[in-house]
């Protein structure tokens, strides 16, 4: 039997190749597209052994289910079904470290990007002259005309930023759509972010330099099935993105998103407690009270939908979640007050005091949202 399966196993390897490149395509809902793309992936890389790696978020349209269908009947073909996580930063990073080839191209699943780039980038990569190579849309003979004006403004405001702040010379750093040495990026991988969807802004910040690149020209088109991924909230993922850079990932992306989203809490705390006061006529304590409970709300529900939305609570999940929340967060009250006060018992200047006590508040629902209310199952 043993030696049946060997045979078999080397007859297999025979008709597949080992792999020279692994194609990583994160997916979720692009059920009619996967197929299409493998195909033009088969096309476009003809002569050249590959295997395409899909990792897909559980994807609520089957997407899986299509690609469990075609990898039985290609082996280049694996797909990685991701329970409980989302994301498509995470997506690449396990995807990339799941693979077997050499060289590792990110692309994304909506057909957008230019899979006939494919071999120049792996030429460039096995010329052993570069280590990442990158497909821009801002370099003469790239193309960005498929976004529309808001997009596009977007785009180009977040590259300029993440140009000047992060030190980043690399022109299209938001592109989706690159390749890279694997060996480069599993050195890379314990300090990138498993959150947001720009990865290759992530590894060329993470790396200060030391990576080789090359960025070549591509056409980005337009989307023909499913709907974009992107929302509103990326802009938030964007700017904890940078700020966690900025800080030599001292503190991590989620961290921040999370400090974020509790300076919001402030503001409704003191909005809930001004309109308790003056439109309800609480007395001070009950308004207090109120606004806190309006402060934790908003932030339970802002860091569920943001902060963790990769473990987002569904369902009952949701009120068990706030219940544990508000626990968190009253225990959280009195590690505030009781570090304040022996601060200013110490050194009696009000506003270090209030510093100190909100940083031990912070960092202590942080630690306890994680490990109570969005802890991974």
């Amino acid at each position: 039997m043993n030696d049946a399966l060997q045979i078999a196993a080397k007859t297999s390897a025979q008709v597949i190749g080992t792999p020279q490149l692994s194609v990583v395509i994160p997916t979720f809902n692009e059920r009619d597209n996967v197929v299409t793309l493998f195909r033009r992936l088969e096309k476009t890389l003809a002569g050249i052994p590959f295997e395409a790696v899909f990792v897909d978020d559980n994807s609520p349209d089957g997407t899986w289910q299509v690609l469990r269908e075609l990898a039985s009947q290609d082996g280049r073909v694996r797909c990685i079904r991701r329970i409980g996580r989302r994301g498509l930063s995470g997506a690449c990073i396990e995807g990339i470290l799941a693979s077997s080839a050499p060289c590792a191209a990110v692309i994304d699943a909506d057909l957008q990007h230019d899979e006939t780039q494919l071999p120049k980038m792996l030429a460039l990569i096995q010329s052993g002259e570069f280590d990442l190579v990158v497909g821009s849309r801002y370099i003469e003979g790239g193309s960005a005309k498929s976004f529309n004006r808001q997009r596009a403004g977007a785009s180009a405001l977040a590259t300029e930023v993440a140009k000047r702040l992060l030190r980043v010379e690399v022109a299209d750093p938001m592109s989706g759509f690159f390749m890279i040495r694997r060996d480069r990026f599993e050195a890379l991988a314990p300090q990138l972010s498993t959150q947001g969807f720009k990865i290759l802004l992530d590894v060329v910040a993470t790396a200060h330099g030391a990576l080789r690149v090359k960025e070549i020209p591509y056409t980005f088109g337009s989307r023909l099935h499913g709907e974009s991924k992107l929302d509103s909230m990326v802009a938030l993922d964007f700017l904890g993105l940078v700020l966690a850079k900025l800080t030599r990932d001292i503190v991590s992306l989620r961290f921040l998103l999370f400090a974020m989203v509790g300076s919001l809490g402030v503001v409704v705390h003191f909005a809930g407690l001004y309109a308790a006061l003056k439109g309800f006529r609480f007395p001070f304590a009950e308004a207090q009270a109120f606004g806190a409970v309006c402060a934790m709300t908003s932030n339970f529900i802002l860091n569920n939908f943001l902060t963790y939305r990769d473990q987002r609570l569904k369902g009952f999940a949701i009120v068990r979640g706030l219940l544990l929340f508000y626990l968190v967060c009253s225990v959280g009250l009195l590690a505030n007050v009781g570090v304040a006060f022996s601060v200013y018992d110490q050194q009696p200047i009000w506003w270090l005091a209030g510093a100190a006590g909100a940083l031990m508040g912070v960092v202590w629902n942080y630690a306890m949202s994680g490990l109570f209310v969005w802890r991974k199952r």
